[in-house]
């Protein structure tokens, strides 16, 4: 969802045949033109002439495309903090569209291109897991299908409790949050892949329960059982509203299955996903 944004320089359409044409329209008013499109559009515009190659560049236009928490944002992923003093809002907007990561790299946000919304993702180091420091029950085990190149691997215990928590300033708006969640241990053998689904089991007796709480006083939960072994699961937490901006929202979220009459395992964790609540049906696109 996040990518950089190129701008050729070719001039296609810059006439000197003593008619008016594209060139003769102030660039102010082609400027006005192009914040009512999206950011990819408007770099599709800029090829046209030089004077919309001039227009946009304007700062208010691609500020206009940067959510209302950009400095805050550029904050947390720019190595230097005063560094978008000297850059133009065009440049900040193309560098918050890569993955940036933040707090010691457990963290990556970006910017959805087209709309200039928030997506965030957290790893399962960033995660407070019961047990994690005992190589009996769990495992970080390296992987290719983790954008952290590293999953949680459960091997087998009771007590399942997985929580996590982030302070961010987020737009105004709706966003959710998911866990993505495998049953079994995926590697390659022999160049094709394999899921090793030895130790799967006791996630089918009972569901599992999702939490999420924010400072703002939302509470949703959820239950579900861990199923299709071997894939990827996306498992919504919940949804939560940013209705104050330019303020900080804490959230705290978990999974957890502590039941203690039968043991769970074979359980991977990615991390967990937060992204604008109109992109749910893309989620797999994370």
């Amino acid at each position: 969802m996040g990518a950089g944004i190129s701008l050729s320089t070719s001039n296609k359409c810059d006439y000197d045949d003593g008619k008016p044409g594209l060139g003769d329209i102030p660039e102010s008013c082609i400027s006005r033109l192009l914040m009512n499109l999206d950011p990819p559009e408007i770099c599709q515009l800029a090829r046209v002439n030089r004077a919309f190659h001039r227009a946009s560049s304007a700062d208010f236009v691609w500020e206009s495309k940067l959510p209302q928490t950009y400095k805050f944002l550029a904050k947390k992923v720019f190595a230097q903090h005063n560094i978008i003093a000297s850059m133009t809002k065009k440049d900040i907007y193309t560098k918050l569209c890569l993955p940036n990561r933040f707090d010691a790299g457990t963290k990556e946000v970006w910017l959805d291109k087209w709309s200039g919304q928030i997506c965030l993702f957290m790893s399962s180091k960033s995660f407070n897991i019961t047990g994690i420091d005992d190589r009996r029950y769990w495992n970080y085990i390296p992987t290719e299908e983790s954008r952290f190149k590293s999953v949680a691997y459960l091997q087998q215990m009771w007590w399942v409790e997985v929580v996590g928590e982030l302070e961010f300033e987020f737009p105004v708006g709706s966003y959710t949050l998911f866990f993505r969640l495998q049953l079994g241990m995926a590697s390659k053998r022999k160049g094709r892949r394999v899921c090793n689904v030895d130790q799967v089991h006791g996630w089918d007796i009972k569901p599992v329960r999702f939490q999420l709480s924010t400072s703002h006083g939302h509470l949703s939960h959820s239950e579900s059982y861990l199923t299709s072994p071997g894939e990827w699961i996306h498992y919504r937490v919940g949804d939560f509203i940013v209705d104050r901006p330019n303020k900080p929202t804490k959230l705290k979220f978990s999974l957890a299955q502590i039941d203690c009459t039968h043991t769970k395992g074979g359980l991977c964790i990615d991390g967990a996903i937060i992204c604008p609540t109109q992109f749910s049906h893309k989620i797999i696109l994370f």
